[in-house]
């Protein structure tokens, strides 16, 4: 004590010896190391790990020794990583989720987010599915509110955008997501797949979404309500001066919009493009749902464009029906106004169920036989 002006406390010179445990050590570092490979929910606890030693190897010490060992591994093991610092006009994008009340009914919603590191600032828009037409149309509303194009969008390799990764690392990108970088001439970017750290700015801001715009659950009338509200969040939080910096979210903004691209001269139709035969009950199939089309052009070939909000079919350089998206499985969608030729050459045929149609956009639905307000309404 006579040595120092502070105690220097204590430090210990040889290593921690566990005479029960150190011949089982090897056993627990073989079973975690498998347990990399496994799923999370099926991996060794503490607990678990007590127990074969005990009953497959005849180990007599504690379950605390076991869980020390254990905790100490987990320390040893933990990933590190390098701080990063962000150049102006590059991006970052990703889906998250929360629940939301749209016209009174409580659903998941599945909110694209896109972040800019450099600046902090952000765009939030919120879906009914994650879907890639959903993905697109995120990126051109995202686009329009800042009035620029990024340079580069950092993604992970969502099934929506990456069909394939190639043996050299390479990614082979969906039709309509190759579509939409040609147009705006974007360099697309991935991360490692299963690592979400590669892009850390975007899932901040995913959790900072749900948190902050989506608590308490949000309530409206309509998705585009929804919307405006989010997009206005994300306004106002431009005034924010986060911890290391000096100037706002919005300052910083307009540097990182220097250095960004100009918007071309029309928007990219973030739509899924096919094709389809209409039956004759004057419907034709889209990703599992039937709509309907006038009877006139029964048993014939048309295109098909789903939006994330509407579904439109035309036949030729025609568009014949316009109907709004169904999210369900195995629903049929009808324009009571597409039957009416075949009604008024018998009215008898009325289908069951069509004074159920919604009184406000004259669409009706049946499913299962029961018919129910069209979507919007």
């Amino acid at each position: 004590m006579m040595s120092f002006s502070v105690p220097p406390g204590y430090q210990r010179t040889a290593q921690i010896k566990r005479p029960k445990l150190d011949g089982f050590t090897g056993f627990i570092d073989q079973w975690l190391l498998e347990d990399l490979s496994r799923n999370r929910k099926q991996r060794h606890t503490a607990k678990r790990i007590f127990e074969r030693l005990r009953d497959e190897h005849g180990f007599k010490g504690g379950h605390t020794t076991v869980k020390n060992y254990v905790r100490e591994h987990g320390r040893r093991s933990r990933e590190m990583f390098v701080p990063l610092a962000h150049s102006p006009g590059h991006a970052q994008a990703d889906f998250g989720e929360a629940m939301v009340v749209i016209g009174g009914v409580e659903q998941k919603a599945h909110f694209f987010a896109l972040d800019l590191p450099f600046s902090d600032a952000c765009f939030v828009r919120a879906y009914p599915a994650a879907v890639s037409e959903a993905w697109i149309d995120g990126h051109v509303h995202a686009f329009a509110f800042f009035g620029r194009v990024p340079q580069s969008v950092l993604y992970d390799n969502d099934r929506c955008l990456v069909a394939k990764i190639l043996p050299d690392g390479m990614r082979k990108r969906t039709k309509l997501f190759s579509g939409f970088l040609s147009h705006y001439f974007i360099h697309d970017r991935y991360g490692r797949p299963g690592k979400g750290n590669d892009k850390g700015a975007v899932e901040g801001l995913v959790g900072y979404a749900r948190r902050n715009f989506m608590v308490p659950i949000p309530r409206f009338a309509t998705w585009d309500a929804l919307n405006l509200w989010l997009a206005e969040q994300c306004r106002k939080r431009q005034a924010d001066v986060l911890r290391g910096h000096s100037d706002s979210i919005g300052l910083r903004l307009v540097r990182d919009l220097e250095a960004m691209m100009d918007l071309p001269a029309s928007p990219f139709d973030a739509c899924d493009q096919a094709s389809g035969q209409v039956n004759s009950q004057s419907l034709v199939r889209y990703k599992t749902n039937d709509y309907s089309v006038p009877v006139a052009y029964g048993h014939r070939d048309v295109w098909l464009r789903g939006y994330v909000d509407q579904v439109v079919i035309g036949c030729g350089g025609d568009v014949i029906a316009r109907h709004p998206r169904c999210w369900d499985r195995e629903d049929m969608v009808f324009d009571p106004v597409h039957y009416l030729p075949l009604l008024e050459q018998n009215p008898l045929s009325a289908p069951a169920g069509a004074k159920g149609g919604c009184p406000r956009s004259g669409e009706w639905t049946k499913h299962g036989g029961h018919p129910r307000r069209c979507g919007p309404c």
